[in-house]
């Protein structure tokens, strides 16, 4: 039986639509293959070196298939003296005909526990903009009524985090947003259920030879009413220059991720995830793209370049 393009993008765009709806019973936070160069949006007791540092972050999901998300990530961190850490974050995350941004403060204080171990305590509070507009591509045609009114909500976000560390470890425990919130459209119909996420990172990075490091890394992401999401991830810096690794997310994707130390100050990385799932019959992967710019060091004890 020969399948028709026309019949592909009419499920697609069913699938998309679902996709939309299917945000009224949990709506998650962006995902972020190079995760372990993005902590600061999972952790805010994350803790840079002691140089300025900014990151760019652009994620084309599912490519080729209409409304698929596409998400923007912006954070800049530094120090203020030994203890204090200061930080923004910035993410833009379109599905479909949604538009949700999040800004978020960031301050940390770390203590430490040995000469080489420091446990630090983070929180962040920022606002989440969300914007539905229906009208937007073909979706004005469907007839569920939840898709006749748009959405447009300005709501708080609290969150916190922990994050212990030495110079080649680390490991943290955070909760971007404790705030739960529903969004209704005009005739009162639910819209987006927002819910508490917790995550768990880690990592180690071996010093197999002075030009070779391994550093394997893992992510967990809970969410009520959904299942766990698992992220494991290895990568190799090599001569100081070069990253190339590999990640899995269970029952989703398999990625390669490389990575290049341009100079002293500006690292870029790429990421391609192939879908492991029914979906990768209809899109081309996933693309993501970081630029991460790193201030001269200021500080004796700071790393460069920074592998995690």
């Amino acid at each position: 039986m020969k399948i028709s393009n026309s019949y592909i993008k009419n499920v697609v765009l069913i699938a998309i639509t679902l996709l939309t709806c299917y945000l009224a019973t949990a709506q998650q936070q962006p995902q972020f293959t190079q995760y372990m160069y993005n902590t600061l949006t999972l952790n805010s007791g994350y803790v840079s070196d002691y140089r300025i540092e900014a990151g760019l972050i652009h994620r084309s999901q599912w490519v080729g298939i209409d409304g698929a998300p596409t998400t923007q990530s912006l954070t800049v961190a530094g120090r203020s003296g030994e203890r204090i850490g200061l930080g923004l974050t910035v993410i833009n995350d379109n599905i479909g005909p949604s538009n949700d941004l999040d800004i978020n403060g960031v301050f940390s204080y770390s203590i430490p526990i040995t000469y080489n171990m420091h446990l630090s305590f983070g929180i962040n509070a920022g606002i989440d903009i969300l914007n539905v507009d229906w009208s937007e591509g073909e979706y004005a045609d469907q007839p569920d009524p939840i898709l006749n009114n748009n959405v447009n909500n300005v709501t708080p976000i609290i969150g916190a985090g922990t994050y212990l560390y030495s110079s080649n470890w680390y490991v943290g425990v955070s909760a971007p947003n404790f705030i739960k919130t529903k969004s209704y459209n005009d005739d009162d119909e639910l819209v987006i259920d927002k819910t508490t996420e917790f995550y768990l990172i880690g990592g180690y990075v071996f010093d197999i030879t002075p030009a070779f490091k391994l550093k394997p890394s893992t992510l967990l992401k809970y969410t009520e009413g959904a299942p766990v999401t698992v992220d494991l991830s290895l990568n190799a810096l090599i001569q100081e220059k070069f990253t190339v690794g590999t990640s899995y997310r269970f029952n989703d994707a398999l990625s390669v991720l490389l990575g290049f130390q341009i100079s002293r100050s500006f690292f870029a990385g790429y990421a391609f995830d192939y879908s492991t799932t029914e979906l990768t019959k209809y899109n081309d992967g996933s693309h993501e793209i970081m630029l991460r710019y790193t201030l001269p060091n200021l500080n004796k004890r700071a790393k460069s370049p920074r592998f995690f």
